[in-house]
């Protein structure tokens, strides 16, 4: 059983995104593979389009690590000019496969430049379909918190895709991070700011504004080769065509064989609360023997002779403290890393340039994310 599936990012995520599911299709000789070869998938702004088989589906939300969910389209765009016409073709689908009699679900809606255009009216519809298709009217639910069913339908110009979640929670939802510091940096993000500064995962990675923890514990579980979703649910589970054996081989495989020792990874932040967060995050995660953590300033960082990467989330105004002048950080963190960390690379998410400047460093914009709604960048360089 093939099916077409949507991997849903955050802005400035798709290619890294697409990277992931290219590698899960390079897996050793004899697991199943995507059918049109991932390398070839059609990627856009929101997202990655691929397809899969059933364990391919599995492994995707098991193992991506910036990607927000996993969405599989229930057949093609069809027209829906009328409300006729779209609840005919939504009964047409597949429900079954998906829900079982009287499951409530959540329909969210989106239209655009279409006749129809009363989302909720949309959804109420697509409502009947599920109902007409399965015998049973299936509650809706509505609410960001909803632990039903999530379904998706987009309409434009008329023609309409409706999607199911194979998710669940949010795929950034690890199940590690119950404590958070100021302004948290959302697993995803923090993934891909490691995967976009070119980590090795065999030179040491050091965070001075480590918060929470995030960046390097999920350096640490790259390091580690640990599934993301390893501790956690998934939508999946509950469908009718579940398939425990195929689960439990998907999740064997990626437990499969001996853990590889990470390198030195050093998380540091002056605030001891902060410090004491990350390591019950860490300890959740299964990384704190792995991680360095000290509650320390950033000009007290020592860090190892060894050439390796230094990937941080500082603070920024508008995020944490509008009002405090933060150029003398910035311009502090510059001058430690070229008196300790000579020829280091170094990787730094921020939203203002100017502070970006006043490290003293040649950075150059890597990646262009949204974090805690702030449009914010991630500057990349080496320490000369």
């Amino acid at each position: 059983m093939d099916f077409y599936c949507y991997a849903v990012t955050a802005p400035g995520l798709w290619t890294l995104s697409a990277q992931e599911l290219d590698a899960l299709g390079a897996l050793p000789a004899g697991l199943p593979a995507v059918s049109t070869g991932l390398s070839r998938a059609e990627a856009d702004p929101g997202g990655v389009e691929f397809r899969a088989d059933l364990a391919m589906l599995y492994r995707s939300n098991l193992h991506l690590r910036t990607t927000n969910r996993v969405l599989v389209r229930l057949g093609n765009f069809y027209y829906a000019r009328t409300f006729t016409e779209l609840r005919a073709g939504a009964a047409r689908l597949a429900w079954e496969r998906y829900l079982s009699p009287g499951q409530p679900v959540q329909i969210r809606v989106t239209c655009h430049k279409s006749k129809l255009y009363h989302s909720d009216a949309v959804a109420e519809r697509i409502g009947l379909a599920i109902a007409d298709r399965l015998g049973q009217v299936s509650p809706l639910q509505k609410g960001i918190d909803s632990q039903a069913q999530l379904v998706l339908a987009r309409l434009v110009n008329d023609q309409i895709t409706i999607s199911i979640d194979s998710s669940g929670a949010n795929l950034h939802r690890r199940g590690y991070r119950l404590a958070t510091a100021k302004a948290p940096l959302r697993e995803t993000l923090a993934a891909a700011t490691v995967l976009a500064c070119g980590w090795d995962k065999s030179s040491p990675l050091i965070d001075p504004f480590c918060g929470s923890g995030t960046i390097p514990i999920e350096a640490a579980l790259m390091a580690l080769k640990i599934p993301p979703g390893i501790k956690r649910r998934f939508a999946f589970m509950d469908w009718p065509i579940f398939d425990e054996k195929v689960w439990q081989a998907v999740k064997k495989e990626a437990q499969a064989g001996p853990r590889p020792t990470p390198p030195i990874l050093l998380a540091s932040d002056r605030d001891q609360g902060a410090i004491r967060m990350a390591i019950e995050n860490a300890e959740r995660a299964g990384v704190a023997d792995y991680i360095q953590f000290e509650a320390q300033a950033v000009s007290s960082i020592e860090p190892p002779q060894q050439p390796g990467w230094m990937i941080t989330n500082p603070p920024y105004g508008q995020r944490v403290s509008s009002n405090k002048d933060l150029r003398n950080l910035y311009a502090q963190l510059g001058n430690v890393l070229r008196a300790t960390c000579p020829n280091w690379q170094v990787g730094i998410l921020c939203s203002d340039r100017l502070l970006l400047g006043q490290t003293g460093l040649s950075l150059d914009t890597s990646l262009r994310l949204i974090n805690g709604g702030l449009p914010v960048i991630l500057a990349r360089g080496q320490v000369k």
